[in-house]
């Protein structure tokens, strides 16, 4: 495959640029009704009709009203998409379903799925930036931009994005996966960590294997990259070979690390995921862009 420019995962704009156009918040906001991205702990609520799951929209039943004012993020179909958070211990009532973003098997268009997370996402920054984290002084919004301006120092804040590598390790036929014990019996995935102080992408992805699997790579290549909205995350996927050692699990971290073969892989994350992608697209000695 060529390089990617574009990663078309869910959770990436991409997904969605022809159906949702994102807006920054505004005084000025539509009137009309329109849809909403209800999130309910780390899952989001749906209504039920005769295409599926789809985000609900109109008028909503008195027991689902928001506590406080929805935040209009954007337009979805050329509607208004309003978002706000309920209790993980509201009791739902029919059309309405809850869906995990974590779920063993999505029941959600990749659209919808990755508008949900960007609502999720948005919603957690709003909750994070209500007080400087300078001065303790509440915080308002700046005009053309998500960003929040501290009403007490004046200093400024945008979104908080936390970079993280995550990288295949390749040893001829073989793939170095990994295995957390919160996991589904049985999943395994990709090493993965939040970036270091003084460290470039290439070099968090090297000290990661490192430190979790005892094992050195090199020749580390970038493959494309995801928003994971869980909270707000940008995960920078990699490719790398095995340059030497031998495993030893770091038992803080992960339950289990092993090579596998090609002919003899484990259950992997599901699609929704660029650990899932990099697998499919580069397991095999050849496959890389680079």
């Amino acid at each position: 495959m060529t390089f990617p420019e574009q990663v078309h995962l869910p959770f990436n704009f991409s997904i969605i640029k022809e159906s949702f156009h994102l807006r920054y918040p505004s005084p000025q906001e539509p009137a009309q009704d329109g849809y909403w991205a209800i999130m309910q702990g780390n899952s989001v609520l749906l209504a039920r009709d005769e295409n599926g799951l789809v985000l609900p929209q109109g008028h909503l039943p008195a027991w689902l009203q928001p506590k406080a004012p929805p935040l209009f993020i954007g337009q979805w179909g050329g509607k208004p998409l309003r978002a706000f958070a309920v209790g993980s211990d509201l009791p739902l009532q029919a059309p309405f379903e809850s869906e995990a973003f974590n779920a063993a098997e999505q029941r959600l268009d990749m659209p919808t799925l990755t508008v949900s997370g960007l609502a999720k996402q948005i919603l957690h920054w709003e909750r994070q930036s209500r007080h400087c984290s300078r001065c303790g002084a509440p915080t308002e919004p700046m005009a053309g931009t998500w960003g929040k301006r501290c009403t007490g120092c004046a200093a400024e804040h945008y979104p908080h994005i936390h970079p993280c590598a995550i990288v295949l390790v390749k040893r001829g036929g073989q793939l170095l996966l990994t295995r957390k014990a919160e996991w589904p019996a049985g999943r395994y995935s990709l090493v993965a960590g939040f970036l270091d102080f003084g460290e470039s992408l290439e070099e968090c992805a090297i000290r990661e294997v490192r430190e979790e699997t005892g094992i050195g790579i090199e020749n580390v290549r970038y493959v494309g990259s995801q928003n994971w909205p869980f909270p707000a995350q940008l995960m920078a996927g990699f490719v790398a070979d095995y340059a030497g050692g031998e495993i030893t699990v770091d038992t803080n971290e992960l339950e289990d690390a092993r090579w596998f073969t090609l002919d003899a892989l484990p259950t992997l994350p599901p699609k929704r995921s660029i650990a899932r992608w990099i697998i499919d697209n580069f397991k095999t000695p050849t496959s890389c862009p680079i």
